[in-house]
């Protein structure tokens, strides 16, 4: 075997798993379907709103970071 099939092996096997991992994201990340009766899927929208949550914070902390007085100037808006 030469080292040009040894690396073509090589590269076809990594661009084989990539495109599975990617293709598991994507159906990992599936919206929440709203059904016609009104039911929802419980456990997606509780993983949607505990992701929510952890954006939230995380981007009160960047606002904490870069403009620390933020929450008071946004209490003195909404008065």
């Amino acid at each position: 075997m030469g080292i040009l099939e040894f690396v073509t092996s090589i590269v076809a096997m990594v661009l084989g798993a990539v495109t599975v991992w990617i293709l598991l994201l994507r159906k990992g990340k599936r919206s929440v379907r709203i059904e016609p009766d009104g039911k929802y899927n419980m456990g997606e929208l509780s993983a949607m709103a505990e992701s929510l949550t952890e954006r939230i914070d995380i981007l009160e902390s960047i606002l904490d970071a870069e403009v620390p007085d933020w929450r008071e100037q946004n209490e003195h808006g909404q008065q």
